[in-house]
């Protein structure tokens, strides 16, 4: 029986899956290597909560059970010792997973399914460095965590039945919704969405049509809550960058090229919301949706 679960990274997703856990009634150990970064997340889970409790969601002994389930580390093998279910939720970063997947192979009991919370990266070259490739997955949530209803559940080359049916019966008791799908470059919904992003950068890049003109007609015209641009800046540029040169070099098809406009920004350090600069400016506080200065004239 699952109980025990072990989220590593605590960043957007990371508190996210920590929360959600928590608040079904897990006991969750949040896992990251920098000290403030913990402190932080617990912040964020407990503003997180108090929205919820705002709107009725919750009641405030539902508060205090949720962050009484959830316990931090700074280091792995404390943090993950006595799990039942390993989620990883660390930077997109290949060589970084591989090395999380191989601790945790040598750190987890041999039936402990390791699952990923990867948008891109290959559950199957995950799975090869462990010692148990059938018992890992990828369970990639959507943000944010606590509200999306998806999730995808990536099958590796290896992952068992067993392994898959796990995780599909687990999302539901979240009140998730899960999809199987199989492993490969971007799974569905960013082999899917990205190059759709992607082209809203073209199609801006080209200059057929400016921020808040593209995203409106993707906003009005193709019911899409937020438009391809704002996503992008919601998600990360960077992120989108990483996700689409893992789509180009999987599938090694030019359509998948990430946009010069995009490379640029990503370059010159405007990523999105998390940086206050994308396609759009953000200020601290104010939910106007104000387009970027080097947009605005177009």
């Amino acid at each position: 029986m699952i109980q025990n679960i072990t989220v590593i990274g605590s960043g957007t997703m990371g508190n996210g899956i920590a929360h959600t856990f928590a608040q079904y009634g897990f006991a969750v150990s949040l896992v990251d290597v920098n000290a403030d970064a913990l402190a932080k997340a617990v912040q964020t889970i407990t503003n997180n909560l108090d929205r919820q409790l705002k709107k009725g969601s919750i009641n405030e002994q539902g508060k205090a059970d949720t962050l009484n389930r959830i316990k931090t580390y700074t280091d792995l093998q404390q943090g993950a010792s006595n799990a039942h279910l390993v989620i990883e939720a660390a930077t997109e970063n290949r060589e970084i997973k591989l090395k999380l997947f191989k601790q945790l192979s040598e750190i987890c009991a041999h039936d402990v399914v390791l699952a990923s919370n990867t948008s891109s990266i290959s559950i199957t070259e995950i799975a090869a460095v462990t010692k148990t490739p059938g018992n890992v997955i990828g369970m990639h949530f959507m943000n944010p965590v606590p509200v999306m209803k998806l999730v995808e559940v990536i099958r590796g080359y290896a992952t068992t039945d067993t392994t898959t049916q796990t995780i599909m019966q687990l999302a539901k008791k979240l009140d998730k919704d899960p999809v199987e799908v199989n492993d490969y470059p971007g799974f569905v919904a960013n082999r899917i969405l990205m190059p759709m992003i992607n082209e809203a950068i073209y199609t801006l890049f080209e200059g057929v049509a400016g921020v808040q003109e593209i995203d409106t007609v993707m906003k009005l015209g193709m019911a899409h809550p937020m438009g391809p641009l704002q996503l992008a800046d919601f998600i990360g540029l960077d992120v989108c960058l990483a996700i689409l040169k893992v789509l180009h070099d999987g599938f090694g098809n030019p359509k998948y090229a990430p946009c010069p406009l995009l490379v640029n920004m990503v370059t010159a350090g405007h990523r999105g919301v998390k940086t206050g600069s994308g396609f759009y400016k953000y200020t601290a506080g104010s939910k106007e949706l104000v387009v970027a200065d080097k947009f605005s004239l177009r």
